[in-house]
């Protein structure tokens, strides 16, 4: 059993347990008032041994963090993917501006002449376009397209750390309909406010997480349990489960797949693109003059051969020959969105946005 203080590094690979539990953590953290315990039962391991491990790969930079992961249109919030065409001299000066944006939580430079790619996530009293122009006017771009998701056909990453799987399996069944459906977002309590900010936090590495959370927070634990599932079933909570360091876990190419799709085929073929294991996000989103694709993946594999023979395999089965892979060659930021921060009002997030 690994101590709490020896972090696995390079040299310290992952073992079967840990990769179990790096699975389970993706997409089953228990709900309940003992999860270490849960996930003990589930591994045929103790507590103890879950929280020492999980301190392992903490430490080792294989988790980035264990929280809620909210719909951020269901809570009133407004968010886009950005693309900015740069000069190749200036994306690291405009990668740096983008990122004091509070509302940024994705920046990567990717391989085509819309090097920089972002997105942006903004509270109801702010203009999504306004602060798009915003960056923009700081960062000095040739052009920058606005990238809103128009349908969401699948959203959410869950890595085979087994090796059990093949790259190109088609055993994801997404749910029928866009996973965004277009109604309005509930005006949300103090109470259930008080929750997101809990929630939203890296779970503390204790014997009761969500009681530690709780007391912080003002609240009991049963009852942020019961508005952590309550959040999961009205659809304002995606799922509670950890990020990963996806590079240090072994998948060090990240490419996103755009393909363009005739309008009257983006149903149809958003469900089967989305039916990809190694597809983790499959979106509509606006086309432009300069930009004919309608339809985004994001695929994850060890190897940019995999990513390749991922985007051979769907233009096979949905016959759509014209698409572009764009990887990732650098990240300047991966965070997740802090909803309802305490303390700020609408004219301190101005104030702290781009020193405005």
């Amino acid at each position: 059993m690994p101590r709490a203080n020896e972090a696995k590094t390079e040299n310290c690979p992952l073992d079967e347990i840990d990769r179990k539990l790096l699975t389970h953590l993706q997409s089953e953290f228990p709900l309940v008032p003992e999860p270490y315990v849960a996930l003990g039962k589930r591994l045929g391991i103790p507590a103890a041994e879950v929280m020492s491990r999980i301190g392992c790969l903490r430490a080792g930079r294989y988790l980035r963090q264990i929280s809620a992961l909210f719909d951020a249109r269901r809570l009133g919030y407004q968010s886009t993917l950005v693309a900015m065409k740069l000069p190749p001299d200036r994306v690291e000066a405009g990668a740096a501006i983008i990122n004091r944006h509070p509302g940024v939580s994705h920046n990567y430079q990717r391989t085509h002449a819309y090097n920089l790619w972002f997105t942006l996530t903004v509270p109801p009293f702010q203009n999504l376009n306004e602060e798009v122009e915003h960056l923009a006017k700081a960062a000095r771009p040739e052009r920058t397209l606005l990238l809103p998701a128009v349908k969401v056909f699948k959203i959410g990453v869950h890595l085979d750390l087994t090796g059990r799987g093949e790259t190109t399996q088609r055993t994801y069944n997404p749910p029928p309909g866009p996973a965004f459906p277009l109604v309005d977002s509930p005006r949300l309590c103090a109470e259930e406010i008080n929750a997101v900010r809990a929630l939203q936090q890296d779970l503390p590495l204790v014997p009761r997480p969500f009681h530690t959370l709780a007391q912080t927070y003002g609240t009991t634990e049963a009852r942020l349990l019961a508005q952590a599932r309550e959040f999961l079933r009205r659809g304002l909570m995606r799922r509670f489960a950890a990020v990963l360091n996806h590079r240090r876990a072994g998948f060090r190419a990240n490419a996103l797949g755009v393909w363009r799709v005739p309008e009257e085929q983006v149903d149809e073929v958003g469900a089967q693109m989305a039916s990809f294991v190694a597809v983790s996000h499959c979106y509509q989103r606006p086309t432009y003059p300069d930009w004919p694709y309608s339809l985004f993946t994001m695929i994850h594999a060890r190897r940019s051969e995999e990513c390749h023979a991922v985007a051979a395999a769907i233009s096979r089965f949905t016959g759509i020959a014209d698409y572009e892979l764009l990887f990732s060659t650098k990240e300047y930021k991966k965070v997740r969105v802090q909803y309802f921060r305490e303390n700020v009002d609408a004219d301190e997030l101005d104030k702290e946005t781009l020193g405005r």
